[in-house]
């Protein structure tokens, strides 16, 4: 979570929203990203699905069963529905996103394990240091 929340610093150094992503699997880093949608001008530049194309190439698969995601904002729908389809093993994530976090959602659908992979989650670690990191950002955007 260390390495996700410099990435994220990284981002909100360079006006984007601050979140950090860093995938790991076998105990090495395979894949990393911060959020790059201005800098990109792509919608789908979030740092998870960056981190998560990075770790792909690197492994040569696209499912990531045996990989975990460590993020320091909640997925939002799109995340979390890629997060699903990757067949991500492992979840964390540093803070909740209460506008457009998805966890909750999209995690905890059917019960049935036929119906819909299960991804082991972990929230809130480094709550505080990831929640000051944005609520920083957002309070300088409100200053203009």
């Amino acid at each position: 979570m260390a390495e996700a929340l410099e990435l994220a610093r990284t981002a909100a150094s360079l006006g984007e929203v601050p979140v950090g992503a860093v995938v790991v699997a076998d105990g090495r880093v395979v894949g990393r990203g911060f959020n790059r949608r201005e800098l990109d001008q792509d919608p789908l530049a979030h740092a998870e699905l960056l981190a998560m194309r990075e770790a792909c190439a690197t492994l040569g698969r696209w499912r990531l069963t045996d990989a975990t995601l460590y993020v320091t904002l909640e997925p939002c729908v799109m995340c979390a529905g890629a997060l699903v389809q990757a067949r991500l093993g492992r979840l964390v994530f540093g803070t909740t996103d209460p506008q457009y976090g998805a966890v909750g959602s999209q995690f905890d659908l059917p019960r049935d394990t036929r119906l819909n992979h299960r991804v082991a989650v972990t929230g809130g670690v480094e709550h505080e240091a990831c929640r000051a990191l944005l609520d920083a950002f957002f309070a300088r955007l409100r200053e203009g």
